[in-house]
């Protein structure tokens, strides 16, 4: 655990991440102004606040480190060993209609590891972090060890393009899938605040395609799952983060092998 000037990088990421949620709170249900980036896709001016006041924490902590912010870029060195990945609004669609499903992630890569991270919810007052050894869950002044668990049967799978892995991979087929629903419940909640979720045993499951490294989306959830002790791969079970494989985090193994499963034989079944 590295520690500087008295603060570890996870109680850091931390910190930052609930600076990050005050302002999501602070500026909710506000007319904000809207920043096209592509097609369907936005940011609002909370996205860019909060994301100004994660690095500014993080800035003032670690002044060497490197940051990638979803909406700024990336800052610092280029070969940096050191760099914050930030996704200071994740759920930006539901955040604009007043729906109040969001995350703030922060997450520290070290060389090729993932070594602190935390996701807050601005709503619901809690925050999942890890030191990169275990996972813990802080709320109404009480800090929990996070227990994952596949008894709720609840699946969230992302729905939102990109699909690198279509057409031999499609998560609305997924669903449509009999195995699938003899099995699981599915959930569409739109936002990564649904993999730390997985970390404290209130989704069985998380199912998404697209290419995860460096993601500023998802490297704090997959690290809150990995340190918790649930099985995280690939779409196709591959170790995650090598390519354009997607994500399949589960709170046990029995549960991933039968997502596996259903992933492969949809695959296989592909016109």
């Amino acid at each position: 655990m590295t520690i500087i000037n008295g603060e570890s990088d996870a109680r850091l990421a931390v910190r930052a991440a609930r600076a990050g949620a005050a302002v999501v709170r602070e500026l909710y249900g506000g007319r904000l102004a809207r920043y096209e980036k592509s097609a369907g896709d936005f940011a609002t001016e909370a996205d860019l606040a909060a994301e100004r006041a994660v690095v500014d924490v993080l800035r003032a902590a670690r002044p060497a480190d490197a940051v990638t912010g979803e909406e700024s870029g990336r800052t610092g060195a280029a070969g940096a060993p050191r760099r914050w990945l930030v996704d200071p609004l994740c759920g930006t669609l539901n955040y604009a209609v007043r729906t109040m499903l969001a995350g703030v992630n922060v997450a520290l890569r070290v060389g090729a590891e993932v070594t602190a991270a935390a996701t807050a919810d601005p709503f619901g007052g809690e925050v999942f972090w890890t030191d990169g050894e275990r996972t813990w869950i802080r709320g109404d002044g009480v800090e929990e060890e996070a227990a994952p668990s596949a008894g709720s049967a609840l699946v969230d799978v992302n729905l939102d393009p990109p699909f690198p892995n279509a057409p031999a991979f499609r998560a609305v087929h997924l669903l449509a899938d009999p195995g699938f629903t003899a099995r699981f419940r599915p959930r569409v909640v739109s936002t990564t605040l649904a993999v730390a979720w997985v970390a404290a045993g209130r989704r069985a499951a998380y199912v998404t395609d697209g290419d995860l490294r460096d993601s500023v989306h998802f490297a704090a959830g997959i690290a809150l799952c990995r340190a918790a002790g649930c099985t995280v791969t690939g779409l196709y079970g591959e170790p995650v983060h090598t390519g354009a494989g997607g994500l399949i985090a589960a709170a046990d193994a029995q549960t991933h092998a039968a997502l596996l499963e259903l992933v492969r034989n949809r695959a296989e079944a592909r016109p």
